[in-house]
């Protein structure tokens, strides 16, 4: 049978798994639903995780020595207990037959923001933004020290996420529409996106019951497109996300390199797929406070973090 490592990135949208043996090889893939227990709770999140796992090793005869899961939620020592007893499961449940000789260093259990870094940095010391649905700023500094900032959810924080820009947009066609603030494109792209004949029927949609912060995070591509056209307000928008994510990954950095020593980067996130230039904005900000920070493109994913942990607790 041939040893391998599990690689984990379970996020608010979806959960993926690597299984990689001891050369490299990727022997398998798997994806699930969401596994952020906060969000979709334990019993949901247990069965992604699990699912995933089930997936990435179908029709494989190997030997489980390590797993590193990078899962969104995942900031408190109470909350590593919860995951950390998941693995016990994992391990008896009749789902998966598998064989588990797990290495005494071999289970890691870590947020999916310390990951995104490993995996798009190719090493752990650094930064990295993110910013999809929600938005967080993470590092790491030679010492083993880690900070963060933002990442506080939807109701405190996420400034410059998806959910943040999208909410801005809504903001902005109430006010809008109140006259208490300039007219803008997005309320013809907001109607014609929910089918409304007039904005005041905007209320109705986004206070059902099921209306959540996905749906928000979803018209963020929206107000980048109407920035692309000109619109003052949403480019106005665009550029306040970007300073938020500058602030978060500025105070990151006071906090792991006082010494103001030079350092990558990486940004990391569906919502720098924008088209109305966030990411050229947010590197703007950064210059003007923070020269030393190199921003860079992720060099590989997520699940690549998970796998190269992995791989390191087993000396491999």
């Amino acid at each position: 049978m041939t040893p391998t490592v599990l690689g984990l990135d379970g996020g608010g949208s979806q959960t993926r798994c690597r299984l990689v043996n001891a050369q490299g090889t990727v022997l398998g893939q798997g994806e699930a639903p969401a596994s952020n227990y906060h969000a979709v709770g334990g019993e949901a999140a247990y069965h992604a995780i699990l699912s995933a796992i089930a997936a990435a090793t179908a029709n494989q005869a190997v030997i489980i020595r390590a797993i590193t899961l990078g899962l969104a939620g995942v900031g408190r020592p109470r909350d590593e207990q919860v995951v950390h007893d998941w693995v016990q499961l994992l391990q008896q449940d009749s789902r998966l037959p598998l064989t588990w000789n797990l290495h005494p260093q071999g289970v890691r259990i870590c947020p999916d923001c310390e990951i995104a870094l490993v995996g798009g940095l190719g090493q752990e010391v650094g930064l990295a933004t993110i910013a999809g649905t929600g938005a967080i700023a993470y590092g790491r500094n030679s010492q083993g020290a880690v900070a963060r900032a933002s990442g506080w959810g939807y109701l405190l924080g996420d400034e410059g996420s998806a959910y943040d820009i999208g909410r801005q947009g809504l903001k902005a066609v109430v006010r809008a529409a109140d006259g208490r603030s300039p007219q803008t494109q997005l309320t013809e792209a907001f109607c014609d996106y929910f089918g409304l004949e007039q904005i005041q029927d905007l209320v109705e949609r986004v206070y059902q019951p099921d209306w959540m912060a996905r749906d928000v995070a979803r018209l963020a591509p929206l107000v980048d497109r109407v920035a692309c056209f000109g619109d003052g307000v949403a480019n106005q928008i665009l550029d306040e996300a970007a300073a938020e994510l500058a602030i978060a990954s500025h105070a990151v950095y006071r906090q792991l390199f006082p010494d103001h020593s030079g350092v990558e980067l990486v940004t990391l996130g569906g919502t720098w797929q924008s088209q109305g230039k966030l990411r050229q904005r947010f590197q703007q900000q950064l210059a003007r406070h923070c020269p030393q920070i190199e921003v860079v493109q992720p060099r590989d994913d997520a699940v690549s973090g998970a796998i190269l942990l992995a791989r390191r607790a087993v000396g491999w």
